[in-house]
């Protein structure tokens, strides 16, 4: 029996359709015939059976890319440091890679992958859920499974965004009151000294429930806020990826641009009817503040009060954040190309924290737009006159009020 015969007899379950159709081929390449010797047999199927050894090495040496070329002697190099693979199963490994691919003298993961096709397991996920796509080839997504994969987003990005909302809310009110704080309208009106002294106000005089003040018109926006700027910022990077998943650093902060850009003429409104209700409760004895109220006294072009100041510091703040998020996800990934719950976390604290820092004058600002102000206290006409009034009455600082928890709700 020749080569062929054999693998298909005894070895058929390790081997794809690819690898099928070039048997003869490779054993041709390297022998000149259909007969080969008992170690290249025994080295060949030993690559076969060890196939997810072989994406591990390839995915330590790339740090999770799965579209980095990698050369024969730089697959050796990291082959040595983690598991010895012989220099024949390598040989066979690139050769038989070539054939598959129509050439070339390096390999990526889809080469892997047709050798050794993806199987999906109930231990281990290869992927990650947010990744995953409907088909595998970008030449076969037409429009019907781009808006599938958009929904998909879509929803993962409601539930994530209105869960963190929940969580972070109260950290989110002291924000907008600290910042609503004027130092210069009306003597003695300073009611915080700090964020935790702010915390522990509402704490005393409105119990547990004040830090959850206008939460209801926060989660009736978050999900589809967080679900857009996910999905424009998806789509955006989408059309500037190359075959190999590669993409130009100013067409990721011109899709994180954007992403943030798409959401504020639907979150605008919920916005300030958000903020309304988170400062109502600072004034014992006022009268009370409800949703449907502040809907009718602003009117429909009232609740977009504030937009140009929420474009300023949306748009910026997606432009740092999502590209850096990116670049960091991928420093971080492991061996196998997985990012744990933590690399997550440290991705996005990186990523969010100088960015909520540079906006944080620009959320001021729509702070203090977006408000009703008290009797007696200062009035603004736009971005540009509250710019010019908050520095005027209450110095450069000011701009900066909440900057802390700003950060940590972000």
């Amino acid at each position: 029996m020749d080569f062929t015969d054999i693998m298909l007899s005894c070895k058929s379950h390790l081997l794809s359709e690819d690898v099928k159709k070039n048997l003869v081929a490779v054993a041709a390449s390297e022998h000149g015939g259909h007969k080969v010797s008992f170690p290249y047999f025994m080295a060949f199927c030993s690559l076969l059976n060890n196939m997810e050894l072989v994406k591990k090495i390839y995915l330590h040496f790339t740090k999770g890319d799965t579209h980095t070329e990698v050369t024969k002697e730089e697959f050796a190099a990291t082959s040595a440091q983690m598991s010895h693979m012989t220099p024949l199963e390598i040989d066979i490994l690139f050769n038989l890679c070539s054939f598959l691919s129509n050439g070339g003298s390096r390999v990526t993961f889809s080469d892997l992958e047709k050798v050794a096709p993806y199987r999906a397991t109930k231990a281990v996920l290869l992927r990650p859920i947010a990744e995953v796509k409907a088909v595998a080839k970008p030449e076969d997504r037409g429009v019907g499974t781009q808006v599938l994969e958009s929904t998909y987003r879509f929803f993962l990005g409601s539930i994530a965004g209105a869960c963190g909302a929940t969580v972070v809310y109260p950290i989110d009110l002291v924000k907008t009151r600290m910042q609503n704080q004027r130092t210069g309208s009306i003597v003695g009106e300073i009611m915080y000294r700090n964020s935790w002294d702010c915390a522990k106000k509402v704490l005393r005089h409105e119990g547990l429930f004040g830090f959850y003040r206008g939460l209801l018109p926060q989660l009736v926006g978050v999900a589809p806020e967080k679900a857009i700027k996910l999905t424009m910022n998806d789509l955006v990077r989408d059309k500037f990826t190359d075959e190999k998943g590669n993409i130009p650093v100013y067409a990721e902060i011109l899709a994180g641009g954007m992403a943030g850009g798409s959401q504020v003429m639907f979150t605008n409104p919920l916005e300030i009817v958000k903020i309304r209700l988170q400062v109502a409760g600072e004034v014992v004895g006022g009268h009370k503040v409800s949703a449907l109220g502040v809907i009718r006294e602003l009117g429909f072009t009232g609740l977009y009060k504030g937009a140009r100041a929420c474009f300023l510091r949306d748009v910026p703040f997606s432009a740092i954040y999502f590209p850096v998020y990116a670049h960091m996800k991928l420093k971080t990934q492991d061996e196998e190309g997985r990012n744990s719950p933590l690399s997550l976390l440290g991705s996005a604290f990186t990523a969010g924290v100088p960015a909520a820092y540079l906006v944080t004058p620009a959320d001021v600002i729509k702070t203090r737009l977006q408000v009703s102000a008290r009797a007696g206290q200062t009035t603004y006409a736009g971005v540009l006159d509250a710019c010019h009034k908050i520095l005027r009455e209450e110095g450069f600082a000011a701009f900066w009020k909440g900057v802390r928890v700003h950060a940590a709700h972000l």
